[in-house]
C-alpha cells in the first residue's frame, strides 16, 4: 500500500511540475490588488500569480487546520462525557444487580404464575 501511494505522489507531483511548465508565462503574470472603501484606501505592491496562489493555499491549509484543531478538542471533550455517563450508567447496573432477593419478591412471582 506504501509503493502504490509513493506511485501516486509521484504522479500528483510530476503533473503539477508539467502544468507549472507549461504555464510559466500565465504563472509569472503580476497583478495588484486595490481596496477602496470610504474609510480605507489599500493597494498591495505587485505580485505574480503563483505568489497568489501558494498565499491563498497556505491560508486554506491554516483556516482548516485550526478549525480540525477545534473540532478535534470538541470531540474530546464529548467523549469523556459520555465516558462519564457509562461508567455512571454500569456503577448504577451494578448495585439493581447487587440488591438481595427477598420472599417477598419470590412470592409475588409465584402467584402470579398459579
Amino acid at each position: 500500500m506504501k509503493q502504490l501511494r509513493a506511485i501516486f505522489v509521484i504522479f500528483f507531483l510530476l503533473f503539477v511540475f508539467i502544468v507549472a511548465v507549461q504555464n510559466y508565462a500565465v504563472l509569472t503574470t503580476p497583478i495588484k490588488f486595490r481596496t477602496d472603501l470610504i474609510f480605507l484606501e489599500y493597494e498591495t505592491s505587485e505580485m505574480p500569480v503563483a505568489l497568489l496562489a501558494v498565499i491563498t493555499f497556505a491560508l486554506g491549509v491554516i483556516f482548516m487546520g485550526a478549525y480540525g484543531i477545534f473540532e478535534r478538542f470538541r470531540l474530546k471533550r464529548q467523549i469523556k462525557e459520555l465516558i462519564r455517563t457509562s461508567e455512571e450508567k454500569d456503577k448504577e447496573l451494578s448495585s439493581l444487580r447487587n440488591l438481595p432477593v427477598t420472599s417477598d419478591d419470590l412470592g409475588s412471582g409465584h402467584t402470579a404464575d398459579r
